[in-house]
């Protein structure tokens, strides 16, 4: 059942982010990194097995914030891509503000979410702020190595496959390994946490690999904007 519900939330994010893009072009897809990034720091907390190998959700929410960045560089240039990433950053932190301060508050006797609130915020600030900082690092990474390799192969889409793939899985690397060990060290055993690395990695090798026609289909759509391009 896991499988199919991880298969499902593949083909489910990357719809959405096509759809974003088709209906809400570049300024839709910065309001969906800032969902995604938040839904993924949540997301992470639930452990389960899949595929024979014990990971956590968020891999896939997660993966999509790298299909965004890669779409508006090539839609919309470096400056596009790094506002986003300067977008989901900002947005995260003011996140992990206003969670934690739910949990300074005295329910009173009518509520029921308190301690659910509280189960799930209280363990997060490392979660998120590792998941802040890591989000920074490997998608600044991810832009520059993006744009690297478009200057090495020409600024044409021949080569879109390369520079999507390549800066991709190279950061997604950076990522797990940063993020795994940032989040969960002194709570896990190392060798669990290198278990972790190696399927969080494998995860995002597929996702790599099957986002790229997506960025394809979205570098070639007329996109329905209400306002003018820019």
């Amino acid at each position: 059942m896991n499988e199919l519900l991880l298969i499902g939330q593949l083909l489910l994010f990357y719809g959405m982010v096509i759809l974003t893009y088709r209906l809400f072009g570049k300024m839709g897809l910065l309001c969906y990194t800032v969902l995604a990034i938040v839904a993924a720091n949540i997301e992470v907390l639930v452990q389960i097995n899949a595929f024979g190998m014990e990971m956590t959700l968020g891999n896939i929410m997660f993966a999509t914030t790298f299909l965004v960045t890669d779409i508006l560089s090539e839609v919309g240039g470096k400056k596009w891509s790094n506002y986003a990433v300067n977008v989901g950053f900002f947005t995260s932190a003011l996140f992990i503000a206003i969670s934690q301060s739910w949990l300074y508050f005295m329910p009173n006797s009518l509520d029921f979410a308190m301690p659910h609130i509280q189960a799930i915020f209280s363990n997060t600030p490392r979660l998120m702020v590792t998941g802040l900082l890591v989000y920074a690092i490997t998608q600044r990474f991810d832009v520059w190595l993006y744009h690297k390799i478009w200057r090495w192969t020409g600024f044409t889409k021949n080569y879109l496959w390369l520079r999507n793939n390549v800066s991709t899985m190279i950061s997604q690397f950076l990522n797990a390994i940063l993020f795994t060990f940032g989040a969960f060290y002194g709570t896990f055993p190392v060798l669990d946490l290198l278990s972790i690395i190696i399927t969080s990695y494998g995860i995002f090798m597929v996702t790599s690999l099957c986002d790229t026609p997506a960025v394809y289909l979205c570098r070639n759509i007329k996109v329905r904007e209400i306002w003018e391009r820019t």
